[in-house]
């Protein structure tokens, strides 16, 4: 016998739907050129579904940038092994955002639509709650190790964020990940005290 699923899993479920399909329109066709039609005819949904669960096309957008930047941040937490080196796990925090960034499109995603449609600073809120916030842990922990100078940190966090996202949009451009993932080692390291 099949179990009856609630009210809110079948809310759960098909919002994760219309978040995956929209990812794939979104990266396929890009925001501007992905209409409303589109999105509900690949989810196999009615309008009214859509606008049940987001108000329109760009809450929708909202959702899977939130959703990827979960993505990368999970992404980056699970490869640092918070050892005894805080640099050295800024470092492997470094690859693991490069090698989540890699997925197919989310580099476009997050760096090149996600501040044109949401706008730079709902964009940058974003990222700072997830990949942005994993990166400000680790210059905070590099901070009170000792392990880096003391630098402002407001700086150190904005600056090596944009040198993450601009590599990531490099490999994303067809740049050897490895020379990039070695320049950010370097980066890194330079800062030790």
């Amino acid at each position: 016998m099949q179990e009856r699923r609630t009210n809110r899993e079948r809310s759960e479920g098909t919002t994760a739907t219309l978040i995956a399909v929209a990812r794939q329109l979104f990266v396929d066709r890009g925001y501007a050129e992905t209409g409303t039609p589109d999105l509900v005819a690949a989810a196999g949904m009615t309008r009214g579904a859509l606008y049940h669960h987001f108000a329109d096309k760009r809450a929708l957008f909202r959702a899977v940038v939130v959703a990827e930047s979960r993505a990368v941040a999970d992404a980056v937490e699970r490869s640092a092994p918070g050892g005894h080196d805080p640099v050295a796990d800024l470092v492997t925090g470094g690859e693991a955002y490069l090698d989540a960034m890699a997925e197919p499109g989310r580099s476009r995603l997050l760096l090149i639509e996600a501040p044109a449609v949401l706008g730079p600073a709902d964009a940058a809120a974003i990222d700072a709650e997830h990949a942005g916030r994993t990166l400000r842990e680790g210059i905070e922990a590099a901070l009170a190790a000792g392990a880096i100078r003391p630098l402002p940190i407001a700086a150190l966090v904005t600056l090596l964020g944009a040198t993450f996202d601009r590599a990531a949009l490099a490999v994303s451009e067809g740049m050897s990940r490895s020379d990039c993932a070695a320049v950010l080692a370097e980066v890194l390291n330079g800062l030790r005290s």
